[in-house]
């Protein structure tokens, strides 16, 4: 079930950038949350710095004189009661004396002072919960050593001076709230003078910490939601074509080359649903003449085998008398000569399209096979009386190209001019040179004309102009003008007609002209 899930792309894509997303918030969250964390706490220990700047100040300024000494207990209470801070002053001897707020009935530093008090001097303060130091029973003589023992506790980085050192929750084990708490001397003419110990409860800033959290936590909610739907969305609009594209190739393989994709925009998407949608109008295309040219070719072979089965079954019943028998046979070879010549001619259109018949090009001259496939021709000319005239190039017009293919482009042209000319009209072949190297070679009859209609479709498999396909002394199979432009478009070169009611109808078409005989290598090379 699970790796159906990912099989489509949309679903991969989806889980990938939520994936994604997620991670980067995740790891955004917990770098905002540390970042006001550490603000927080950095912000309260430079707050407990100053005030035991100052209480340090009102120690040595007014507390140890005797006159000044009831100003700095008042002081000293007043910034405890501010703050909702213990205070307490540690001498030399180890006395210890406490500040703090006790307006409540059951002050919250009460269980600290209460421990300090049921005990002495220096003992007192080292036996809190939390210390690892016991020094000697009784009040510290050296004050040094007692300021390297509360230095050296467990957690201390550095021996106690006028810094202080900072400890988080010092009294767990008597009370329940967070502490932190600022251990420092008293510093008097570059002399330590006892200890001061300022602790304040971190319950507020854990509050505010919390809050943090929890407004980071909404926030991130808010935006995995966005992120869900904005990915969603664009998720969709990046799969959707591939999908509508699945779609649409469905149906072309059915056959419904109808169907067209939306492209929007110009991105990769875009232009493939574009080239799709050129590709169905061109298979449609494709599909269309592939219909007629299946029509076209069935209506043809079906007019000569519905002639030549009428002949036979006529004289086969006695419909026609057996003396006029000579006479439908020959019809009926007649039918049969036009089925195998297009038979032939789609054999041949279909090799060529294939690529079964490669063009083999050599350099030869234009004018002298125009010469000798004129002279195939001479009888059908000599019966139609037509009056030929030739215009060639002199002394010869040299081309490349294939000379066998080229050759039945001629026929075909020569064909067509012949039997759509009038009887003792005229009949104008003609090379010439045009521009970009290229040479020219026409046909003109002055025959009865090809409507304006008919002339961009005159190259297509078997249009003629006779609508009718029936068979006349007129009549072909169809396909030689498309051969015709099947073989020239191999050369790449162009092939095109003009045709008018009182100018008859002019074929040209060109090939690569060259300036004087050379050899190709692989290449046959004829004199002229």
């Amino acid at each position: 079930m699970k790796n159906d899930i990912f099989k489509t792309l949309f679903s991969r894509m989806l889980f990938t950038y939520l994936s994604v997303i997620l991670c980067l918030l995740l790891l955004m969250g917990i770098t905002v949350s540390s970042m006001f964390r550490n603000q927080y706490m950095q912000e309260e220990e430079q707050f407990l710095r100053r005030e035991t700047e100052k209480i340090n100040a009102i120690l040595i300024e007014k507390y140890i004189y005797e006159e000044k000494r009831f100003v700095a207990n008042e002081e000293l209470l007043t910034i405890a009661r501010r703050q909702d801070a213990l205070i307490q002053i540690i001498d030399t001897q180890g006395n210890i004396r406490a500040f703090y707020s006790d307006v409540a009935p059951l002050s919250k530093w009460s269980p600290i002072v209460e421990s300090s008090m049921r005990n002495e001097g220096a003992k007192a303060f080292v036996s809190l919960p939390g210390l690892d130091i016991y020094p000697e029973e009784g009040a510290i003589v050296h004050k040094r050593r007692f300021f390297d023992a509360l230095g050296s506790r467990k957690g201390a980085v550095k021996p106690l001076n006028e810094q202080g050192l900072l400890f988080y929750n010092l009294f767990s084990v008597i009370v329940d709230m967070p502490t932190l708490t600022l251990a420092r001397t008293v510093i008097n003419n570059e002399r330590a003078d006892g200890v001061i110990l300022m602790h304040t409860d971190l319950s507020s800033v854990n509050a505010s910490i919390r809050q943090v959290y929890l407004d980071i936590l909404l926030t991130g909610l808010v935006a995995v939601a966005a992120a869900v739907l904005v990915v969603y969305y664009l998720t969709t609009r990046i799969t959707k074509p591939i999908t509508d594209m699945n779609t649409t190739v469905k149906r072309y393989s059915k056959g419904d080359f109808d169907l067209r994709l939306k492209a929007h925009g110009e991105d990769e998407v875009a232009q493939l649903a574009r080239s799709f949608n050129t590709m169905a109008g061109e298979l449609s295309d494709l599909e269309r003449l592939r219909r007629s040219f299946v029509a076209n070719v069935s209506h043809e072979l079906r007019s000569p085998l519905t002639s030549i089965s009428g002949f036979l079954e006529a004289m086969q019943d006695g419909t026609i008398p057996k003396e006029r028998h000579v006479e439908y046979l020959a019809l009926v070879v007649t039918e049969t000569h036009r089925m195998t010549e297009m038979v032939n001619d789609l054999l041949s259109l279909a090799r060529m399209e294939s690529g079964q018949v490669p063009l083999k090009l050599q350099q030869f001259d234009l004018n002298e096979l125009a010469l000798r496939t004129l002279v195939t021709f001479e009888a059908r000319i000599n019966q139609k009386k037509l009056q030929v005239e030739l215009k060639l190039l002199k002394p010869r017009c040299s081309v490349e190209g294939d000379r066998e293919q080229l050759a039945q482009v001629l026929r075909n042209l020569i064909d067509n001019a012949i039997k759509f000319s009038k009887e003792g009209g005229r009949l104008i072949i003609e090379t010439a040179l045009q521009s970009k190297g290229k040479a020219a070679l026409s046909v003109h009859d002055f025959g009865f004309g090809i409507p304006q209609d008919d002339l961009p479709h005159v190259f297509e498999r078997f249009y003629k102009a006779e609508k009718a396909h029936t068979p006349t002394s007129q009549s072909g199979t169809g396909l030689g003008l498309s051969i015709a432009r099947f073989i020239i478009d191999l050369h790449g070169q162009n092939i095109w007609v003009e045709s008018g009611p009182e100018k008859g109808t002019k074929f040209t078409f060109t090939l690569p002209h060259v300036q004087e005989i050379w050899r190709r290598p692989g290449a046959k090379t004829e004199g002229v």
